[in-house]
C-alpha cells in the first residue's frame, strides 16, 4: 500500500487531573525530521514521544504540538506560573538587544508583557505536583489513537497517490509502444538510406577500404538504434508497479528509479532524428517529470 508523507490528525484528551490538545502534521522530506513541541515540565515526555513516532513513521517532516492544561477554569489559572530563572534571562535578552539597536541607531518597537510572555518557557501551564509520572502516562496511552487518525489521512492520501502514479505509469508504458512502433516503421528506410549512401560513397571513392566503411556504418546504426532504451523503458515501468505493491517505505527507491525512467528518455530524444519519434520522446519527459513530483510524496 502506497503511503504519503502528507498527513494531519487533532485529537483532545484528559486524564491525571489534566486535559491536553495535539496537533500533528507532516510533509515530505528526505528522512525522518521529528519537530515537537510539547510542556517541558513534564519529565521524559519529550524522549518518549519522539521514540514512538520514531517507530512509527518512516519519513517526512513531522511537527507535533502539544498543549497542557489543569481540569477547571480556576484550577487552569491558578496553574499558570512564571519561570523566575527563564524570565530573567529573557529580559536581559532584550536589554542587550535594545542596548546593541540604541548603539546602531536603529529603532526598535517596546516590548510588551504579552510578547515576554509568550517566549517558551516565561510562563509555565503545570501542575504544583512534582510527580508528573501519572500524566504522562496519560498523554502516552491516547498517543496510539492521535497517530491511527493520523495514519488513516496518510494512507487515504496514498491511495491517491497511488492512483495518479499508476496513470502515469500507464501513460508511459503507451507512449513507450508508440515509440516502439514508430523505430520499427522507420527501420526499413533507415536501412536503404544508409545503402544508398554507401553506394554514392563507393561509386565516387577510389581505394575505399570497404571493411572500415562498413565498421563505420554499423557504429551509426548503433548510433540509431534505440531498442535498448525502448526495452529499459519497459523494465522501468514494470519495477515501478511492483515498488507500488510492495508492503512499507519504497520512496527511496522511487526517486532512484525516476532518475534512470529520465536517463532513457533523455537518450532517445537524442538517438531519435525523426520528428514523430523526438515528439513521443518529449512527450515521455513530460509525464515522468510529473510523475517524479507525485514520487516525492511517498513514504
Amino acid at each position: 500500500m502506497t503511503i504519503s508523507m502528507t498527513g494531519f490528525a487533532a485529537r483532545k484528551g484528559q486524564g491525571a487531573g489534566h486535559g491536553w490538545a495535539w496537533d500533528l502534521r507532516s510533509v515530505n522530506g528526505k528522512g525522518l525530521d521529528l519537530r515537537l513541541r510539547v510542556p517541558d515540565w513534564i519529565d521524559g515526555l519529550e524522549a518518549a514521544l519522539r521514540a514512538e513516532l520514531g517507530r512509527a513513521l518512516g519519513r517526512g517532516n513531522v511537527s507535533l504540538s502539544l498543549k497542557v492544561a489543569r481540569d477547571g477554569a480556576a484550577e487552569g489559572a491558578e496553574a499558570l506560573r512564571i519561570n523566575p530563572p527563564v524570565l530573567k534571562a529573557v529580559l536581559a535578552a532584550l536589554a542587550e538587544v535594545e542596548q546593541a539597536a540604541m548603539t546602531a541607531g536603529v529603532t526598535l518597537a517596546q516590548a510588551t508583557a504579552a510578547d515576554v510572555l509568550g517566549v517558551r518557557g516565561v510562563l509555565d501551564q503545570s501542575s504544583s505536583d512534582d510527580d508528573t509520572a501519572p500524566l504522562r502516562a496519560a498523554i502516552l496511552a491516547d498517543l496510539p489513537a492521535l497517530l491511527a487518525d493520523f495514519n488513516a489521512m496518510r494512507a487515504a492520501e496514498g491511495t491517491a497517490l497511488h492512483c495518479v502514479i499508476t496513470a502515469q505509469l500507464d501513460r508511459i508504458a503507451s507512449l513507450t509502444r508508440d515509440a516502439k512502433s514508430e523505430a520499427d516503421a522507420r527501420r526499413d528506410a533507415t536501412a536503404a538510406a544508409l545503402r544508398d549512401a554507401l553506394a554514392k560513397v563507393i561509386a565516387n571513392t577510389d581505394g575505399v577500404d570497404e571493411a572500415r566503411l562498413t565498421q563505420e556504418l554499423a557504429l551509426i546504426a548503433v548510433k540509431n538504434d534505440v531498442t535498448e532504451e525502448l526495452d529499459r523503458l519497459t523494465a522501468h515501468v514494470d519495477a515501478a508497479r511492483a515498488l507500488l505493491a510492495e508492503p512499507g517505505p519504497v520512496g527511496r527507491k522511487f526517486d532512484f528509479l525516476m532518475q534512470e525512467f529520465m536517463r532513457e528518455a533523455n537518450t532517445l530524444c537524442s538517438k531519435a532524428q525523426a520528428l514523430t519519434l523526438t515528439r513521443i520522446g518529449l512527450d515521455l519527459k513530460t509525464v515522468i517529470d510529473q510523475m517524479r513530483e507525485q514520487v516525492q510524496n511517498v513514504e
